[in-house]
């Protein structure tokens, strides 16, 4: 048996004019936890789709499981799990019963006490036991996405697609929804996720950077970040517009950005002792006015990393 869950090759797709996935190359293993790393427009859905066959390539070949997700759709689909962007609960069933609308459309039916008790295991897992007679439109939104991934589970796939699953859902209802993709890792389970939260790659194994289509790099969340490249400072001041508009103006600034409540800048000169630069630095904003600036060393992410790699692309 082959250890690649998911292969693509070269794959290229467009809608008319507009080429959504250009010449994308990648291979996922089996058991791995892979990330697709993007903002919206990057064409993180549409690779998804097209290796759930929803999509037919333009050009190139999409291997899940070794066979065409599209001419052999039917067999690939009872193998893999996939929860969408917009996945579609019936609002007016309770959990159980959507639970049981999706397991019957994979051919499993609830009068069988073993997929009973799958369905009782699932809503275990998620903490959604006491409130499986609760409709589903009386559910929160990080409840709803629990439930969806309970739907996309119901007939135990080989692999789970999930396509943006925390986008629009709380910073806790995000956490607890990752812990639970890790207890299906730890399982087995073989999970290609798609999100524009940088900060969420670092729960894969592996992840593919992703921005126009194309791809910018494929390694471990840790390998990208460490391949940054330069120093990165981050620097500090109340005024901060103000000071990044400065900072853009130094003579040895490579650059400088927004991030979070403080700003990132690498510098220009790649030989010079970090030390130095953190110095240079300070001298120029403190003569600029800025004397509360505050400039240390940081050790760079997978999103600086994205950031770096997309300076100058198309």
């Amino acid at each position: 048996m082959s250890e690649q869950a998911v292969v693509l090759d070269r794959v290229t797709k467009k809608y008319g004019d507009v080429v959504a996935v250009r010449e994308l190359s990648l291979s996922i293993e089996r058991g791995e936890m892979f990330g697709l790393i993007g903002p919206d427009g990057a064409g993180k859905t549409t690779t998804i789709r097209l290796m759930c066959g929803l999509l037919k390539v333009d050009d190139g070949t999409v291997r899940v499981l070794g066979r065409d997700p599209v001419k052999d759709h039917a067999r690939v689909t009872q193998s893999v799990g996939y929860l969408s962007q917009r996945f579609s609960l019936y609002g007016d069933l309770s959990v159980d019963e959507n639970i049981a609308f999706f397991a019957e459309i994979h051919g499993l039916r609830m009068n069988d006490d073993a997929i009973k008790a799958r369905r009782t295991r699932l809503l275990e897992l998620t903490q959604l036991a006491p409130f499986r007679d609760r409709l589903a439109d009386q559910l929160s939104g990080g409840m709803k996405q629990k439930l969806a991934l309970c739907c996309a589970l119901v007939h135990r796939p080989d692999i789970l697609f999930l396509d943006e699953p925390t986008t629009g859902v709380d910073a806790v209802s995000r956490r607890e929804f990752w812990d639970l993709l890790g207890v299906l890792k730890r399982s087995g389970l073989t999970t290609i996720v798609s999100t524009p939260y940088m900060d969420e790659a670092t729960r894969c194994d592996r992840v593919a950077l992703i921005h126009h289509g194309k791809l910018l790099g494929i390694d471990t969340p840790s390998d990208i970040a460490a391949a940054f490249g330069r120093p990165l400072l981050a620097v500090r001041e109340t005024a901060r517009y103000k000071a990044l508009l400065a900072l853009r103006t130094y003579e040895h600034v490579h650059s400088v950005y927004p991030f979070g409540d403080v700003m990132h800048y690498t510098d220009a000169r790649e030989d010079a002792p970090v030390a130095r630069i953190v110095e240079d630095v300070r001298t120029f904003l403190f003569a600029h006015g800025f004397a509360g600036a505050s400039v240390e060393p940081l050790a760079p992410t997978v999103e600086d990393s994205f950031i770096a790699r997309t300076e100058g692309a198309p």
